[in-house]
């Protein structure tokens, strides 16, 4: 876990650059970082070596966003000799934590860290590898665990056991390192929103709500009091306002003795528990941006997006929310397990910097050239 000889570390540069070691062009790692993130260029930066050792040269609170998918431990001979081939796992998810812990001292305080980890067997056991990864992060090294994400890959590789199910999930883990005030952009990952429409002249909303049902039961209603039933009314009228004017794309009321609350009965759990009883109704509001996306994500695997040598580059698709949500437009991106550059590559198309970090020069050509950086 040393630090590597500068001398040893390769820097693939721009379009059409070949191989260049720091020596010869004098720049350390940091420097090379620095001139990258000040030029108006995003084509992707590679540097050739271990995570561990290139992180350790990068300053702190240099990158804005990092999303990796490392080896797994024990499935995959990759094309170095790398981590993933330790004898017992519990060595392999001490160095990969190692590592996050470096990442996390590059990462702003602003920044998004998204990992992608595969579980593995011992003895026909699953040894439940992406959560003690998570929980060694959160526990120990003080990272914030945000969202799971369930990857359904919809359909997986062939399973001839005869006493389990099928594997076809993964998690994606999204951290930051403080609770508040990292970045996140919710509207650019927004689903296109149904239109509220206007039928007979009474304004409707997306899914057909008129308001004509919620006044109907807030006005035969036994268990709201006179007072309640003018306040329902008066509230009702508002929101009906908001889908007509736009700001509002859909909703629900929630009336006491008609629907039942959301979540919980309970006062002391719910906070919509609470107000239905003390108010007599609430309302479900829908953002007239559209629905944010949910934590389980179908995605086809990568062999069926033209999968080459590398035998685990994970789909471009997995890559997109993640960096649209938590990268802002002027950020630079990090991927120190970097691959076939898939990572580098989604973050090109949207306008992003990238550094990607691979100690296979097999692999990194593979990137260049999917990057469009070869001629």
């Amino acid at each position: 876990m040393s630090k590597m000889n500068l001398g040893r570390l390769i820097i693939y540069l721009d379009r059409g650059d070949s191989l260049s070691s720091l020596k010869n062009h004098k720049l350390s790692v940091a420097e090379r970082l620095t001139e990258y993130n000040q030029s108006p260029d995003i084509t992707p930066l590679f540097i050739k070596g271990d995570a561990l050792s290139v992180l350790q040269q990068l300053p702190d609170s240099s990158v804005d966003f990092c999303m990796t998918s490392p080896p797994y431990w024990g499935k995959r001979q990759y094309a170095e000799e790398g981590i993933g081939l330790e004898a017992n796992y519990l060595d392999y998810i001490k160095y990969l934590t190692t590592i996050f812990l470096e990442l996390k001292r590059v990462l702003k305080d602003t920044g998004s860290f998204w990992l992608n980890i595969g579980d593995s067997y011992k003895s026909k056991s699953l040894l439940g590898i992406p959560w003690r990864v998570a929980f060694e992060l959160t526990d120990n090294q003080g990272w914030i665990l945000r969202n799971e994400i369930i990857w359904n890959k919809v359909k997986g590789s062939p399973d001839n056991s005869k006493d389990k199910l099928g594997n076809v999930h993964e998690q994606i883990f999204h951290f930051v390192k403080k609770p508040k005030g990292y970045y996140y952009d919710t509207d650019s990952i927004r689903s296109k929103p149904s239109q509220t429409k206007v039928v007979n002249g009474a304004v409707v909303s997306a899914t057909g709500v008129s308001g004509v049902r919620y006044k109907r039961q807030i006005e035969l209603s036994t268990e709201l009091t006179p007072q309640e039933k003018k306040n329902a009314m008066e509230a009702l009228n508002n929101v009906l306002k908001e889908i007509s004017e736009g700001s509002l794309s859909d909703f629900r009321m929630i009336i006491r003795g008609q629907q039942r609350t959301t979540h919980s009965d309970s006062k002391k759990v719910s906070g919509r528990a609470k107000e239905l009883h003390n108010k007599g109704f609430y309302f479900l509001k829908y953002h007239p941006n559209g629905s944010k996306p949910r934590d389980v994500w179908d995605i086809l695997p990568e062999d069926t997006q033209k999968r080459k040598k590398h035998f685990a580059a994970y789909p471009e698709d997995i890559c997109k929310i993640p960096l649209l949500a938590t990268c802002p437009e002027n950020g630079i991106v990090i991927d120190p397990f970097s691959g076939t550059g898939t990572t580098m590559l989604v973050a090109k198309q949207l306008g992003r910097k990238s550094v990607g970090i691979e100690l296979s020069a097999e692999y990194i050509e593979i990137a260049k050239e999917r990057c469009g950086m070869t001629l």
